[in-house]
C-alpha cells in the first residue's frame, strides 16, 4: 500500500493497532467536537496566491529560540509511545534526529529520559513536564532533562485534571502490565493522573525558572489574555494547543486561537501551535498567521504504528515536501 499522506497513516494504525490503543490515541473529550474542529478550521482557511514570484529556489528551515530545524514542523508531546511501537520514543527520538527537528518528549514516556538522549545522541529535544503534588519529583525530572541535554522546559497547562474521554471510559484503559512510565518510576504507582497538581498557577513559573537554566515554553494557551500573563511571566515560547481536544470540549480549534495569542505578546515570546495538522497546506495556514513552528501529535504515533522510526520520518517527509509545495504554489 502506497503511503502517499497522512491519512493513509491514520488509516493504517486504525486497522493494525490493538482497539485500547487505538481508541487512547484516537480520543477526544466528550463530543469531541473540539478534536474535530482542530481539524476542520484549517479547511475554512483559504489563501490568496501570488503569481510569477520564482519560486525556483526556497529555503524552509527555521530556527526555535535560536536553534535551527530543517522545517517548521516538530513533534508534540504525546505519552506511551510504546503502544504504537516496542522501542517506543527511542524511535521517536532517532526519526527527529534523522529529519534534524524538535522531539518534544512527554512525562508520560514509555523509555527514560536518559534511554531517549541516548537514543538520538545530539538531536534538538525538549522535555515537556506535568508538575505533580509531589513537587519533589517534577524538580528531579528537571533537572535530569537539563544535565541529559535537553534544550528546553514546555509545562503543560491545561491539564489540572484529565478530561473525560469516553472511550477509555468504557474501555477501563490502562497500560499493559509490561510497560511503565519509566520516568516516574518508583515516585507513584503508576496511571494515577490524580497525582498532578491542580493547584499550579502562574507564581509556578518563578518556581520552575528557579531549578533550572533552561528556556520555559507553555503548552496550552488559547487567549489573549494567558497569552499576555505568559509574556509577563517570562516564558520563552508559547504552544497554541488545546491538548488535541482532550481536556475541555467546547473550546476554540488551535488555528482559530493563534492570531488573538500572536496579537497579544507582539514579537516578545515565540509562538507554536499544534493540533489539527495535517497536511502540508496547514503548516502553511499557520505560518501565515503567526506561528514560528507547528507540531504534531496523533500523525507521529501513526508513523510509530506503520513502521516505527522510518515510518515516522516518512510522515515528516510528507509534511515536509507537501508544504514545501503549497509555498511554491502560493507564491
Amino acid at each position: 500500500m502506497a503511503m502517499v499522506c497522512l491519512s493513509d497513516f491514520e488509516a493504517y494504525a486504525k486497522k493494525y493497532l490493538p482497539k485500547i490503543a487505538w481508541d487512547f490515541f484516537a480520543a477526544g473529550a466528550d463530543d469531541c467536537s473540539t478534536r474535530d474542529e482542530n481539524i476542520l478550521a484549517y479547511k475554512r482557511i483559504r489563501f490568496r496566491p501570488r503569481m510569477l514570484r520564482d519560486v525556483s529556489v526556497m529555503d524552509i528551515r527555521t530556527k526555535l529560540l535560536g536553534t535551527e530545524i530543517s522545517f517548521p514542523v516538530g513533534i508534540a508531546p504525546t505519552g506511551f509511545h510504546q503502544l504504537a511501537w516496542p522501542d517506543g520514543e527511542k524511535s521517536t527520538a532517532r526519526a527527529a534526529k534523522a529529519m534534524n527537528t524538535c522531539y518534544i518528549a512527554s512525562t508520560y514516556s514509555t523509555c527514560t529520559l536518559e534511554e531517549i538522549s541516548a537514543a538520538a545522541p545530539g538531536g534538538l529535544r525538549w522535555f515537556q513536564l506535568y508538575i505533580h503534588r509531589n513537587r519533589a519529583v517534577s524538580q528531579q525530572l528537571v533537572q535530569r532533562a537539563e544535565a541529559l541535554g535537553f534544550q528546553g522546559l514546555v509545562l503543560t497547562a491545561d491539564l489540572p485534571y484529565t478530561g473525560k474521554r469516553r472511550d477509555d471510559v468504557r474501555n477501563g484503559f490502562r497500560l499493559p502490565p509490561h510497560m511503565t512510565l519509566k520516568n516516574l518510576e518508583g515516585a507513584f504507582e503508576v496511571c494515577k493522573m490524580s497525582l498532578l497538581d491542580p493547584s499550579v498557577t502562574w507564581n509556578d513559573i518563578y518556581w520552575l525558572r528557579s531549578l533550572t537554566h533552561l528556556p520555559i515554553i507553555i503548552k496550552g494557551i488559547l487567549t489573549k489574555e494567558d497569552a499576555e500573563l505568559a509574556a509577563r511571566h517570562g516564558v520563552q515560547g508559547i504552544i497554541v494547543s488545546n491538548h488535541g481536544g482532550r481536556q475541555l470540549d467546547g473550546g476554540p480549534a488551535t488555528i482559530d486561537a493563534l492570531v488573538e495569542v500572536v496579537e497579544a505578546v507582539q514579537g516578545r515570546v515565540e509562538v507554536y501551535l499544534d493540533g489539527g495538522i495535517r497536511k502540508g497546506s496547514d503548516v502553511l495556514k499557520a505560518l501565515a498567521l503567526g506561528a514560528k513552528c507547528v507540531f504534531i501529535g496523533r500523525p507521529a504515533l501513526w508513523g510509530l504504528a506503520y513502521k516505527g522510526e522510518e515510518g515516522l520520518q516518512d510522515v515528516l517527509r510528507i509534511l515536509q515536501d507537501e508544504f514545501r509545495l503549497s509555498m511554491a504554489l502560493a507564491g
